[in-house]
């Protein structure tokens, strides 16, 4: 079942979630938000590398206020991040933040969790509902012992209960764990449970190379079960490599179309030419072309070439001083080994021209 088909659809800014939308990818900066011009330059970067939506935090008024001149120079959807202080969501929403981030557990008061969300309801401001391993109420972690899947779905339901008595219903929530196992059962309990769309990351994944494996695992198995709206690769480094990472998993998964997808061999005894640097420089090569939907090869024999690239669009295959070029399984032509990467620089923008 896709459960992602039957949520309720979310509008964000001029971005849509829900209802078997397509799967959007989000990323947070990590600039200081009151340097305006500085977050401004960062969401630029991610917007080039394909993020649909992008969260800032807002711990101070001077970041709240921040955020007005930031939405001057983006174009994608605006996130305000707020814990603690209810006045910071109210500044985000009235400073034009298209999504607000709230743990309603850690606001305050019923009072001020109202004032959050009436403010939020006078301008149709979705407001996400988020829960994860580390914020579990106390009185959950003792009921089940310590943190748990259970847990978490019931302190995110009850969190969302808490917001819909108050009369409003704009919601997208997020579980998350760094913990996979435990991530993947909560998203299957709340998929069966909550009609609103589910935001689905693996918190505090770790490094590009860590956080890379475990978000892959987690995400992918959570996406293939039909679960997730939006998603974000949460990495210890430069928030682009999140974006990058996120195209990946979404097209592997079958889940979004766009872009060119490399495909290389493990090298062997046989590999005779340094097919690790031409991989790398291939990939590199193609990082931009997301307006082409085609599969590289890039082989480092021609024994196998030839039969492992036949699912590709185009490829090449190294050999001792010479290479192939093959297109659609069928050799083209040999080409000499130095100017492997130019042919196929050339092949691909006779394609980008088509």
């Amino acid at each position: 079942m896709a459960y992602r088909e039957h949520t309720k659809r979310i509008r964000i800014g001029d971005r849509v979630i829900g209802g078997g939308s397509p799967i959007l990818i989000q990323s947070m900066t990590n600039t200081r938000t009151e340097d305006a011009a500085a977050t401004a330059a960062q969401i630029l970067r991610l917007e080039e590398a394909g993020c649909d939506i992008v969260r800032c935090t807002v711990p101070t008024m001077e970041a709240a206020k921040a955020l007005k001149e930031i939405k001057k120079q983006i174009h994608i959807p605006l996130v305000a991040d707020i814990h603690f202080d209810y006045r910071m969501a109210i500044g985000a929403i009235e400073n034009g933040a298209d999504k607000i981030r709230i743990n309603p557990g850690n606001i305050g008061s019923d009072e001020r969790v109202r004032a959050v969300v009436k403010a939020a309801a006078e301008r149709d401001v979705p407001i996400r509902v988020g829960v994860n391993s580390g914020s579990l109420e106390k009185d959950l972690v003792e009921k089940y012992g310590g943190v748990t899947a259970e847990g978490l779905v019931e302190s995110a339901l009850k969190q969302v209960r808490y917001i819909e008595d108050m009369g409003y219903d704009n919601l997208v929530v997020s579980i998350k764990s760094s913990n996979v196992p435990m991530c993947v059962e909560a998203h299957k309990r709340m998929a069966e449970q909550c009609p609103y769309p589910l935001h689905v990351g693996i918190t505090e994944a770790g490094t590009v190379f860590s956080g890379n494996i475990k978000s892959a695992v987690g995400l992918g198995i959570i996406l293939y079960l039909g679960i997730g709206d939006t998603i974000r690769v949460s990495l210890t480094g430069d928030p682009v490599e999140e974006i990058k990472s996120a195209k990946h998993i979404l097209r592997d998964l079958g889940l979004r179309k766009g872009g060119i997808e490399v495909i290389s061999c493990p090298t062997c005894g046989r590999t005779r030419i340094d097919l690790i640097r031409l991989a790398g420089q291939v990939e590199t090569m193609v990082s931009g072309m997301d307006h082409l939907d085609l599969k590289v090869a890039v082989m480092g024999c021609v024994v196998n070439g030839p039969g492992e690239a036949k699912e590709a669009d185009i490829g090449i295959a190294g050999g001792i001083g010479e290479g192939l070029l093959i297109k659609k399984g069928q050799v083209v032509r040999k080409v000499p080994e130095e100017e492997l990467l130019d042919v196929l620089r050339e092949e691909l923008l006779h394609w980008e021209e088509q």
